[in-house]
């Protein structure tokens, strides 16, 4: 099958270039690179263009004004313009593992989609990362294991069967947009993200919860699919419960109410990339 990998971006070239780079020496490769780019500067479209001139496959910017923290709408551009049977999305924040795709198409199967985790690189070693130091997969590689959006430091190395018998054993893996992966026409089937989710937070949590309406179920992904995470500064409010933030209110009626699929989704995108052959 195909598979298309959608990376989010918002002006931060240098930790797109170590992902990007990462992506192109993957044992199996995607079938093309997709950057959701939610209103970077000239910079990151520089970058973009020069290294899609050697890239291993066709690598592609998708770039939308920049109104604030859009990153449902970013992403919903990304995946309108994927041509993908299969969709894996990341933030452009993340260092991969070599076998991070195969292993998203090792577990692929109709009826899921699968939750990856994220291995949170210190402030030390983020900036060596960024530096062009290689990443470690390992339990003693350098990250903040005890913090509660981190894989833990036991399922920091890859062991395929390990991966295989925990996808099976239980539903489940903290919601986390930056390592998760669709069939591309169920998220069609939801209309993709919300749109009317603006501003940091529950915009992943709120399309899982329509994907699992829909009937859906959500592997978890350990000992698979690895990421290093680059550190920076959180966004992430005290509590992301609070339902006075107008998104939690959003996320809190699509579980009451059951709703399958929203309103201001991917479909308001699709006619501009169908017109560019996407």
């Amino acid at each position: 099958m195909r598979v298309s990998v959608v990376a989010l971006t918002y002006n931060w070239p240098a930790a797109l270039e170590r992902l990007l780079a990462s992506l192109a020496v993957q044992t199996r490769l995607p079938d093309e690179v997709i950057v959701a780019d939610d209103g970077s500067g000239g910079e990151t479209r520089a970058l973009v263009e020069r290294m899609a001139r050697d890239f291993p496959v066709p690598l592609r910017h998708v770039w939308q004004e920049d109104r604030g923290f859009r990153a449902a709408r970013a992403r919903n551009r990304g995946i309108a313009a994927s041509r993908g049977d299969y969709v894996i999305l990341l933030d452009g924040d993340m260092l991969l593992h070599p076998q991070f795709v195969a292993d998203h198409l090792m577990l692929a199967e109709r009826g899921f989609f699968l939750q990856g985790g994220r291995i949170k690189a210190t402030r030390e070693e983020s900036a060596e990362l960024l530096a062009g130091g290689t990443p470690v997969f390992a339990p003693w590689s350098r990250a903040d294991f005890h913090e509660f959006d981190g894989i833990k430091r036991l399922y920091a190395f890859r062991q395929p069967q390990l991966a295989r018998w925990k996808a099976r054993s239980r539903n489940g893996g903290r919601v986390m947009s930056c390592n998760m992966s669709f069939w591309r026409d169920d998220l069609l089937r939801v209309n993709g993200f919300d749109e009317r989710m603006e501003g940091y937070g529950a915009e992943d949590r709120e399309l899982v919860a329509r994907l699992e309406n829909a009937g859906l179920r959500r592997r978890a992904l350990k000992w698979a699919a690895l990421a290093v995470h680059l550190w920076h500064s959180s966004r992430a409010q005290p509590d992301v419960n609070d339902l006075s933030l107008p998104n939690n209110r959003l996320f809190h009626a699509t579980r009451t109410e059951g709703i399958v699929r929203c309103e201001h989704g991917i479909d308001a995108h699709l006619a501009e990339f169908e017109s560019d052959g996407g």
